[in-house]
């Protein structure tokens, strides 16, 4: 800051120390009471001795905070599972049932849920792979074992 500790600040000059306070909070150099009382001051002051005061003992320069990128993000990618229409199916069922229900006024639509359920994922294991298909796997394993 400016030399002259007595000249009046603005509105621009306290939502600087703010925004300068915050950083050095994000970085740990201030407690979260000496960040709402020095807060406090900043929003109170009037000259340009009141700011200063409330940076004597942090450093003049804040380092910057790592920022995270776009890159630096993990990257999500749609499953491009051949099997996932069993997945969306199996979502769709209960909204279908629901129409059905309110369209033609019985409660035996709902019996459709598990019954696509049954239809869909009979014979699956969790990971929704066909276990005569494991099956198939572990035999081949076991003849290149041999």
């Amino acid at each position: 800051m400016p030399e002259h500790p007595d000249i009046r600040i603005g509105n621009a000059e306290r939502s600087e120390a703010l925004d300068l306070l915050g950083e050095h909070f994000a970085l740990g150099r201030l407690t979260l009471s000496e960040f709402d009382e020095r807060s406090a001051k900043a929003s109170a002051a009037t000259t340009r001795g009141d700011l200063q005061v409330l940076f004597t003992d942090l450093p003049a320069h804040v380092t910057e905070l790592p920022t995270t990128t776009r890159d630096d993000l993990p990257v999500i990618a749609p499953r491009k599972d051949p099997e996932r229409w069993r997945e969306v199916v199996m979502g769709l069922t209960p909204l279908v049932a629901l129409v059905l229900f309110f369209t033609f006024d019985t409660w035996l639509f709902f019996l459709l849920i598990p019954a696509v359920g049954i239809v869909l994922f009979a014979g699956r294991d969790r990971d929704g792979h066909s276990t005569d298909d494991r099956g198939a796997d572990s035999r081949r394993d076991e003849k290149k074992n041999a």
